[in-house]
């Protein structure tokens, strides 16, 4: 008998060798071979359109408030709001596009369709500089802009907002797709994939703000646009003829309705006693085939437990069934998931709101700055943006390479620290940005009291360097640290929708950031002179900056208590001969 068994589980895990069971399927619909499909040789595919698409977005986003405010002469703050508008915009889209990605369209074919679309806007913002009736006006020679341009660059620029609404999310979660979690050596390369996505979109990042932006400023801003337009059509190609070796997962419909389905039962069945074992509460059998993995029950948010009490045995197998009435043990869990992350998600703005500034006043600041170099070259403003990209490859080459693995054999944790505690050193670096960008500003606003007329001409802008190294240290951090977060955190059903949680911080932020500036504006107008002037130098940015550096730090400590109270998914094993019944994504309590 024993002997029987060993031949059984050893079938069992060669099979999970040469297949991949985890709902998955290839390009013809079948179970993918696990040699052939997935893993980075699908992957590669995925993070090279993302290249592109980073490459893009930075080329425009950097220098956005410089054309604003040079080419349609908007004034600072206005255009900074502009900017945070569109930033806002931008990275709140997509949650309507990895809801459709979740629910109806699959995410191969949202990325298809959105890539599309940010195309198109491509196209137009192209036409807007080059076709004579769009064109904007000579700089030189009109203070006002045209508005036929006006409008179409932005139609051009929102295109690109929806575009990216379904691109982000629908992409970054097809290319973790690629990998099986309940595979130990997949489960490890995934872990690893969050890390060199982001040293993909940083390396779009770096040249988007070096190459682009050097053609922007020293050739011309169609030339760019013509050279972004080719680069993601190209890129598209590429995707699409990564199609064989892709693992693709079918949209189940709505993943909101299951978690309203629970909250409706649980408010029916308020009134029931709770069970004294929750293994009676109701679960779909393990060797029940369903889509997705199973939760194990957890003691949080015990009044939602109630939706998968069963209430009379005797009743007929239609009303058990009815999800409106009963809901799964995993189900009620996925509910709690949500639940659980709106404290995380909050706690998140503040780093946002400091992230916010460094493609505004950051890139604003470089203007005014000492940007010749020894050799005679003048750095484009924006280019200031690279040493932020630079640090956050810096940081996730050595996070991954060197810090992970030394903190695995300290820890016994796979991931080598938790991942609320990888975004909490993120945020540290976040304060200190802010600490050290107040002290350049002031220093930058004492040389132009002392020289109004030459302002800070003669100070370098290599002092904006620690600033932007600091905060490309700390996403290599936070940022990622997010991605991974609310990849692995939501129930499987939505996990595009999970990197669109994650934008949305960015997103929200960005539109908090410019309430922010319009109420600081308003408060210190009355006090006095307003933080926010015309331009850089009638402006009090450093006090701003101090502000947010009081905001983050306060903030942080709030953080650190909610991460210390937060449990982490719990999974069932898939098969009978896991290695334990239900593993958590971390191991151990975040923030101990």
């Amino acid at each position: 008998m024993r002997m029987e068994k060993a031949k059984k589980g050893e079938d069992v895990g060669v099979d999970e060798e040469k297949w991949v069971y985890d709902s998955s399927v290839d390009h013809r619909g079948r179970i993918p071979p696990r040699a052939t499909t997935g893993v980075w040789k699908a992957s590669l595919f995925v993070i090279a359109i993302e290249f592109s698409e980073r490459l893009s977005y930075f080329g425009i986003a950097s220098s956005l408030i410089i054309y604003l405010t040079k080419v349609i002469h908007q004034d600072l703050k206005v255009a900074a709001k502009s900017c945070n508008y569109w930033s806002g915009v931008t990275t709140m889209m997509p949650l309507v596009g990895g809801f459709l990605a979740d629910a109806y369209l699959g995410r191969f074919t949202t990325v298809v369709a959105s890539s599309s679309v940010y195309l198109l806007g491509l196209i137009l913002l192209t036409m807007s500089r080059l076709i004579p009736s769009f064109k904007p006006c000579d700089a030189e020679s009109c203070h006002e802009p045209r508005k036929i341009h006006e409008v179409v660059f932005f139609i051009a620029i929102y295109l690109i907002s929806v575009g990216t609404g379904g691109h982000k999310p629908a992409l970054e979660s097809f290319g973790a797709d690629q990998f099986d979690e309940d595979h130990p050596e997949e489960r490890r390369k995934k872990m690893s994939f969050f890390n060199w996505w982001n040293f993909g979109l940083c390396s779009g990042l770096l040249f988007g703000v070096t190459v682009i932006v050097y053609v922007q400023d020293h050739v011309s801003w169609a030339v760019a646009d013509i050279i972004l337009t080719a680069v993601m059509a190209a890129s598209i190609v590429i995707f699409c003829a990564g199609r064989p070796v892709y693992r693709y997962r079918k949209p189940t419909g709505s993943p909101l309705t299951p978690m309203l389905q629970v909250l409706v039962a649980a408010i029916n069945k308020r009134k029931l006693p709770y069970p004294s074992n929750p293994d009676e509460l109701y679960e779909v059998p393990k060797s029940q085939k369903t889509q997705g993995r199973l939760l194990c029950h957890t003691d949080k948010l015990k009044f939602l437990d109630k939706a998968a009490i069963l209430e009379d045995i005797g009743s007929s197998e239609e009303k058990q069934q009815n999800p409106w009435k009963l809901a799964t043990v995993t189900k009620v869990e996925e509910m709690k998931l949500l639940i659980n992350m709106i404290p995380i998600w909050l706690a998140m703005l503040p780093f946002g709101i400091c992230v916010a500034q460094t493609a505004t006043f950051f890139i604003k600041q470089g203007t005014t700055l000492d940007r010749k170099t020894n050799y005679g070259f003048l750095i484009p403003p924006a280019s200031i943006y690279a040493i932020a990209a630079i640090g956050m490859i810096i940081s996730v080459t050595i996070y991954d390479k060197v810090l992970v693995p030394v903190l695995r054999r300290m820890t016994g944790n796979e991931r080598g620290i938790n991942i609320l505690q990888r975004i909490g050193i993120g945020m540290l670096f976040s304060i200190a940005t802010m600490v050290v960008a107040a002290l350049v500003e002031k220093k930058r606003l004492n040389f132009v009291e002392k020289d109004p007329v030459k302002g800070s001409a003669s100070m370098s802008v290599l002092w904006l360097a620690p600033q932007f190294l600091i905060i490309g240290i700390g996403d290599g951090f936070a940022l990622v640290g997010l991605q991974e977060y609310f990849y692995d955190q939501v129930p499987d059903s939505m996990r595009s929708l999970g990197i669109a949680f994650y934008l949305s911080v960015i997103g929200v932020a960005n539109f908090i950031s410019s309430l922010l500036i319009t109420l600081v504006d308003h408060v210190t107008s009355k006090s006095g002179k307003s933080w926010f002037g015309k331009d850089l130098n009638s402006s009090r940015l450093d006090n701003f900056y101090w502000l947010l550096a009081a905001m983050a730090a306060a903030n942080l400590i709030t953080y650190v208590i909610v991460a210390r109270q937060y449990s982490y998914k719990n999974v069932q094993g898939r098969t009978a001969v896991a290695v334990a019944d239900c593993y958590e994504g971390d191991t151990a309590q975040a923030m101990a």
